[in-house]
């Protein structure tokens, strides 16, 4: 299964509602993945998602 290594971020899932006649019917259910990214982290290469790897460049800029 592909997750973030820093956070541990995967996959869930997650059913559809159909709105029918007032009421609601829960049909297919899909599977959701994380945005994951390949980025240097420390001189190596992993797969990080996408707000890591915002928060990531948000404490570089700060420290320079």
């Amino acid at each position: 299964m592909r997750q973030c290594t820093i956070c541990g971020k995967g996959s869930i899932i997650r059913g559809k509602r159909k709105l029918l006649r007032g009421h609601y019917n829960p049909t297919s259910s899909s599977r959701k993945y994380p945005n994951l990214q390949y980025a240097k982290v420390d001189g190596v290469r992993k797969l990080i998602c996408t707000s890591c790897l915002k928060n990531l460049h948000r404490k570089s800029r700060a420290k320079t």
